[in-house]
């Protein structure tokens, strides 16, 4: 995928990134799906469909409250984790790889979408409005983010540090707790019920911190073999000087509601 916006342009494919995305970054806290179901939102047989699932975090964690989950990704490799993840743990959910902006189900099919770490990959032109037709009346739209704090937390920016010498061109660093973003086309189909963010401390050993930031964008999804072999003798170099075997990272979650207009 190239994205101008995106790094410079610079090409990224999470697909490259599956067996580390499966492996190290079903990372959300119980306070973050707490948060969704306080909302009433994904459970008790709503039909839900998550956009840009990668490994399938999301309705994995979730399927046990009740809503019956189809989820989409761009990445084929994802996707192949993802049910056999799925399947592992004998989870009746559909995965289907497909682009965000060609996803197709008939009018008023789903209670629920959600978007989770994926929001600015979309052609918002196509998606607002195609969102909204496959969405129940009152259906709500959930924007999920949860990122690392690299300002407060001396580990996070270090590793930073480290991808940005090997990959300048990577932007998705220096995060600070901020409303996660809601692109205008979509307050043209949705009403925002409600924002709001909150900071949790999310624990992990070298080997998952080390995981987690390869299978994070600016390093597995982009980096040459080369660069990735650096990459990994720098960042557990570091990790081994730093951190402990065992440590808290952290983070915060922002989440927003939306709701179809009547």
């Amino acid at each position: 995928m190239i994205l101008e916006n995106i790094d410079n342009g610079k090409a990224f494919d999470w697909g490259k990134t599956s067996s580390d995305y499966a492996k190290y970054r079903d990372i959300y806290p119980r306070e973050f799906y707490e948060y969704i179901l306080n909302l009433g939102l994904c459970r008790d047989g709503q039909k839900v469909l998550d956009i840009g699932t990668g490994t399938g975090v999301l309705p994995r964690n979730m399927y046990g409250f009740g809503a019956k989950w189809t989820a989409t990704d761009i990445a084929e490799n994802q996707i192949i984790q993802a049910k056999q993840l799925a399947k592992e743990a004998g989870m009746d959910i559909d995965f289907f790889t497909v682009k965000a902006e060609e996803i197709s189900f008939p009018d008023n099919t789903f209670d629920v979408i959600t978007a989770c770490q994926c929001i600015w990959y979309f052609n918002h032109d196509i998606t607002a409005p195609n969102f909204a037709s496959m969405l129940k009346p009152g259906g709500k739209f959930l924007i999920l983010y949860m990122g690392w704090l690299p300002y407060e937390d001396p580990v996070a920016g270090k590793s930073e540090e480290i991808i940005l010498r090997i990959n300048p061109n990577w932007n998705a660093h220096g995060d600070t707790v901020h409303p996660v973003w809601v692109p205008d086309q979509y307050l043209q189909y949705f009403d925002l019920l409600s924002q709001e963010e909150f900071r949790v401390d999310i624990p992990f050993t070298r080997e998952g911190w080390h995981g987690r930031m390869r299978a994070c964008r600016g390093v597995g999804a982009s980096m040459t073999q080369e660069q990735l072999e650096q990459w990994n003798s720098e960042h557990m170099e570091m990790l081994e000087k730093e951190a402990a075997e065992e440590f808290l990272v952290k983070h915060y979650v922002s989440i927003a509601q939306l709701q179809v207009k009547k």
